[in-house]
């Protein structure tokens, strides 16, 4: 089974915005709490998300509290990857495909909050630091690979 899941780069004046991610809300029964990691922000499609846009306005309003958000373009590349066997099993799919998209932030910074525990930081990097930002090497990858399409005068 495959986890389906959108995300976003979010650009803002020559940065983007990372989540630090502190727990794992995708297994219903518990949360599992996790050494913190920097990512972008995504999340799982849900049975009432009409559309993949419309899912990725609620993940962006859940993990960063704001609904300020343009989405630009749907991004050539997904980032894909497999759970570790003993999380596999407690959530029943083998791995997850995000579909990622390129957002712009058009607030000015006082309504970006997590809603939810999952996330307990959010932070602005310049371009030149994400990949060294980034925790996971599939999602390091990512960035190689879609950085240079992404506009550097936002």
């Amino acid at each position: 089974m495959i986890r389906q899941a959108v995300g976003a780069v979010i650009v803002s004046k020559n940065t983007i915005l990372l989540v630090h991610k502190v727990k794992i809300g995708a297994v219903k029964t518990e949360d599992i709490t996790i050494p913190g990691e920097w990512d972008f922000p995504k999340g799982g499609l849900e049975a009432d998300d009409v559309d993949l846009e419309s899912a990725l306005l609620r993940e962006l309003q859940e993990e960063t509290g704001s609904t300020n958000y343009e989405i630009l373009s749907q991004l050539p590349e997904k980032i894909c990857f497999s759970f570790p066997p003993a999380l596999a099993a407690k959530l029943g799919l083998e791995r997850q495909e995000t579909t990622m998209f390129l957002v712009r932030y058009c607030g000015d910074g006082t309504d970006l909050q997590p809603n939810d525990e999952e996330i307990d930081q959010l932070a602005f990097i310049p371009f030149a630091e994400i990949s060294e930002k980034l925790t996971h090497q599939d999602t390091k990858d990512f960035w190689a690979k879609i950085h240079t399409l992404l506009p550097t005068d936002q």
